[in-house]
């Protein structure tokens, strides 16, 4: 048990160094310097990362910017102890919503660290393990309405089955975990099984096509991939005007598996002083 601890601390350490960081920047800066990302419509130049695992937060700033927003409300399923995830800085940013969290250990850290927020109504949070059955329950009722601006998704393996399951809910942008393992025009989607959950390995979720698919038969357009390769965005396909870069299809848009660019940079994160 010691050494497995004092492995993965010696893999941290070597990921968080300065050294690793500057390689990462390095590497990130030579890839965005590519001619495909200077195509108009592209998102990836926009990446930046401040809650997010690696350069979400600055694409979702991005298409709203495009497409403007409603009610500023979001609903984040998978968030974490919440502060590694899509939504937290549009907290910072005046947004309000709700959270849904299956895991005890996290949602005691969450009313931890967002204490005023929960207690001031700006978030919600719903706690409980998401299965295809209850997704549409457990989000329907704190919605109380079915206008909102964000949808994201990610736990992990049955993520494809969830989506699917709120179709009702019409948000103008959905960030959804996809499996870069699997190639651009391969339509696979891992066994929906509500009692199994991600076993940490590549078997998870769904490929990129499965989710191109899935989006285009509940109306939504896909336009864009983070270059770390782990979420693909979604935006509804009255609002893609010529804001994005067609064609909107899993070949345009993937980004191989891209793991080691994921690294956080500056201080630990925190949300206020809780």
């Amino acid at each position: 048990m010691f050494r497995r601890a004092f492995s993965r601390l010696l893999s941290y350490v070597s990921q968080h160094s300065p050294t690793a960081q500057a390689q990462k920047r390095d590497l990130l800066r030579r890839l965005l310097a590519e001619d495909r990302y200077a195509q108009p419509g592209r998102l990836n130049r926009s990446e930046h990362q401040a809650y997010s695992q690696g350069g979400e937060d600055g694409i979702v700033r991005e298409i709203f910017r495009r497409i403007g927003t409603t009610s500023k409300r979001f609903v984040e399923i998978g968030v974490g102890n919440g502060l590694e995830n899509n939504t937290t800085l549009l907290l910072c940013d005046g947004w309000s919503g709700i959270w849904v969290e299956g895991s005890p250990e996290n949602c005691a850290a969450i009313r931890a660290h967002f204490g005023a927020a929960l207690a001031d109504g700006r978030l919600r949070l719903v706690e409980g393990l998401v299965t295809a059955e209850n997704a549409a329950a457990l989000v329907r009722e704190p919605l109380a309405s079915l206008e909102f601006d964000l949808l994201s998704l990610d736990i992990d393996r049955n993520t494809y089955y969830v989506w699917e399951a709120l179709r009702e809910l019409r948000p103008r942008v959905v960030v959804i975990e996809y499996n870069a393992m699997f190639p651009a025009d391969m339509a696979w989607k891992v066994e929906y099984d509500a009692a199994k959950w991600w076993s940490g390995t590549s078997y998870f979720g769904a490929s990129l096509k499965a989710l191109e698919l899935l989006g285009a038969s509940m109306g939504y357009s896909l336009v864009g991939c983070d270059t770390g390769g782990v979420n693909a965005f979604f935006v509804r396909s009255d609002l893609c005007g010529s804001h994005f870069c067609a064609p909107f299809t899993a070949e345009n848009h993937y980004e191989p598996v891209r793991y080691y660019l994921l690294c956080k940079p500056g201080n630990p994160r925190s949300f206020g002083d809780g």
